[in-house]
């Protein structure tokens, strides 16, 4: 698939997650096969008051490439003042637009998902931002705010005719969050409405998964986000999938491994902040491990990047059973 000068070869991308897919998350998967990533969503309000914060969200390295820097707002002059300036200080491979967080402190202020429900303002973002840059813009919707209120694919072909290069869309509304089943079907008559390329996101836990998206919707490719946390290797089961290799799951040695490097990078990256970030994301990676319950009480009381290390070091390589 490709969208302006981006081309994936499966589109195994990993989606968004606020406080979870930072920098250091973004460059584990990638050694399993991630071919895409969006960072965190970043706010286009903040970013012209010059938040420290926001340029900490926005940073990534080259390994981390191609990648798409998210904005959110409601603004259309400050969305696109905010996207030139994302351009021109980091350099990202795309602007990706946030018109599918479904969270009360950002739906309140109209943005997020509450933009499907002022689609003339969602318009003119998308035109005031692609006409501030020069990379591909992007957009990321749900299928609706709720079951009363699909739109879409009205939605989706606006945005196109905004000037969208690429739709991601979260086969959910906003008023089901991430609960409840995946609407597969809207996702394909999304596809089938517009002329460019469409990604499907939602409840994508292994490679049968995302041959399940990809078939029923037709999709161009495939955004995983609840799948990744604490299993970075479905990138890889997806991408052997595609390449038609067996799938070898992670010896409990390689698990470790990654845990380890995973963890460096957050305290590397962020120092203390990131160990506090840290236990959540062991928290995940202990899923399935013997003694998971025991592991993750640990988890939440690590104070240092020794801390950790100790409570990796504890773990024994020959008692571990994966469920």
């Amino acid at each position: 698939m490709r969208f302006g000068n981006i081309e994936l070869k499966n589109g195994i991308s990993l989606a968004p997650m606020a406080g979870v897919t930072d920098r250091a998350y973004r460059e584990i998967m990638r050694e399993f096969g991630c071919e895409y990533a969006v960072t965190e969503m970043i706010s286009a309000k903040a970013l012209e008051f010059g938040s420290n914060k926001t340029s900490e969200l926005a940073e990534f390295s080259s390994f981390d490439r191609p990648v798409a820097i998210q904005l959110f707002g409601s603004d259309p002059a400050i969305m696109a003042s905010a996207a030139a300036r994302i351009e021109q200080t980091f350099r990202p491979d795309a602007i990706d637009i946030n018109m599918g967080c479904p969270m009360k402190k950002i739906v309140s202020n109209g943005e997020g998902s509450a933009l499907m429900r002022c689609p003339d303002t969602a318009g003119k973002i998308v035109k005031s931002v692609k006409a501030s840059v020069k990379i591909p813009v992007t957009v990321k919707i749900r299928t609706g705010w709720d079951e009363n209120d699909k739109n879409a694919v009205d939605f989706a072909k606006m945005l196109e005719d905004s000037g969208a290069d690429l739709i991601a869309i979260h086969g959910r509304t906003r008023m089901q969050f991430y609960e409840g089943n995946v609407d597969l079907e809207t996702i394909r008559e999304v596809k089938k409405a517009v002329g460019i390329p469409i990604f499907g996101n939602g409840s994508v836990m292994s490679a049968s998964d995302y041959k399940r998206m990809k078939d029923f919707t037709g999709c161009d490719g495939v955004m995983i986000a609840r799948g990744s946390r604490g299993n970075p290797w479905i990138f890889r089961e997806i991408s052997d999938f595609c390449e038609n290799k067996d799938y070898k799951p992670p010896e409990i040695s390689e698990k470790l491994d990654t845990i380890h490097k995973h963890m460096s990078l957050m305290y590397g990256y962020k120092g203390s902040k990131g160990i506090i970030e840290a236990r959540q994301q062991l928290a995940w990676y202990f899923k399935g491990f013997r003694g998971a319950a025991s592991l993750r009480k640990k988890a939440v009381t690590v104070e240092s990047f020794s801390d950790i290390e100790r409570l990796i070091e504890s773990i024994p390589i020959e008692e571990q059973i994966i469920c």
